[in-house]
């Protein structure tokens, strides 16, 4: 069932929203019935979530506090819409999954990676995804990328060295796990990047049918 759930990741700027828009076409032109969905929210509560974690305060946020809402958020995700959908032997493409955690609560904030795992064991079970796309580029061009958008977020207004252990945490578990990893360079040109993530579909669905 993991085989068909595929996740995207990257750091701010990294062209996300575009590549979302590829994949869910590639699927499409292949007539592959194709979920797209998002972390933090996915269904109206967990959205509403992810309200309380992006919108700037003046209370400070406890990092364990932020790390049990992106948990409470995925929970309900994955039983309202991502194991349903595998349930029905449809494709779940989701932008950021617990990779994200592990790369912004874990390297970003610095919280233990043993109490991120116990979290993630157990509200996943053993579900992880087939197959994760890293759109991989320097964090200071995905900044410049990011902040000629719309305002910041309170993740997206950090500082650069906390991008900079988000990326790392990133890349480190890419190559611990190259089975599942696949890392775009996202610094390219949007075509670029998207004949990488053809090529990357490509072999996986040629691997798993």
């Amino acid at each position: 069932m993991s085989q068909r759930f595929i996740t995207l990741e990257g750091g701010e700027g990294a062209g996300k929203s575009t590549s979302l828009a590829f994949i869910r076409d590639y699927f499409a032109a292949r007539g592959l019935p194709l979920v797209v969905t998002r972390e933090p929210g996915g269904t109206p509560l967990a959205e509403q979530v992810r309200e309380l974690l992006l919108q700037k305060r003046e209370e400070a946020v406890a990092p364990d506090a932020e790390l049990l809402l992106v948990f409470a958020a995925r929970a309900q995700h994955l039983a309202g819409v991502i194991m349903p959908a595998l349930e029905r032997g449809e494709w779940v493409l989701c932008d950021r999954f617990t990779d994200a955690t592990y790369a912004y609560q874990g390297g970003g904030r610095g919280l233990s990676r043993q109490r991120i795992a116990e979290l993630e064991a157990m509200v996943q079970g053993r579900l992880r995804p087939g197959l994760t796309l890293l759109l991989d580029l320097p964090v200071a061009q995905g900044l410049a990328r990011a902040g000629a958008r719309a305002e910041m977020d309170r993740f997206e207004s950090e500082q650069e060295e906390f991008f900079e252990r988000v990326r790392a945490t990133y890349r480190e578990r890419a190559a611990a796990e190259p089975e599942r990893f696949r890392v775009i360079d996202a610094s390219r040109s949007i075509a670029g990047v998207h004949a990488s993530l053809r090529v990357a579909l490509d072999a996986w669905l040629e691997a798993v049918s």
